[in-house]
């Protein structure tokens, strides 16, 4: 059964726990200072950033799209782009990534989003045995099998990673 290290659910461990899912959740101090949400929690809770993915959503001809990437890299919007099968592809404005997942900038967690958006998750992530993304909150990380999150957010899996 799920493990949690704080209390104080959010709606992507609300998804976990309710889908039975094994997963724990780490809490760091965020520094709002922190030029990268990402290695900022790699740093504050000690581990290989290459297991931290950032979220992140883009606009593929007129649909939102989740791209799940390593914090050490960026999204490359051309892979995301063909990885689903369409033809162009920009990041999305801050404000309607925000509207349509319900979280905030840096803390934009792939589970429990307002809306259901198509996911690709990069190839990488199944190199670990876990992978740390955002629990739904700023300082606030969830570990958990990146089949797990595959499965949970019914994601592709492609190289959409530079």
């Amino acid at each position: 059964m799920a493990k949690k290290k704080q209390s104080g659910a959010t709606p992507a461990t609300t998804a976990l726990s309710a889908a039975g899912v094994v997963f724990t959740v780490h809490a760091y101090e965020h520094d709002p200072r922190a030029a990268s949400y990402g290695t900022e929690a790699a740093e504050a809770l000690g581990i290989d950033p290459d297991r931290v993915f950032k979220t992140l959503l883009a606009d593929v001809d007129g649909t939102l799209v989740v791209g799940v990437v390593p914090v050490t890299g960026q999204l490359d919007l051309k892979a995301l782009a063909r990885a689903v099968g369409g033809r162009r592809a920009a990041m999305a404005d801050p404000r309607a990534a925000e509207r349509a997942t319900g979280y905030v900038l840096g803390g934009i967690s792939p589970l429990g989003q307002r809306t259901a958006h198509p996911t690709v998750v990069d190839d990488s992530a199944l190199d670990r045995p876990t992978i740390y993304v955002s629990a739904g909150r700023r300082g606030l990380e969830v570990e958990l099998s990146p089949a797990e999150l595959v499965r949970l957010t019914a994601a592709r899996v492609a190289a959409i990673r530079r």
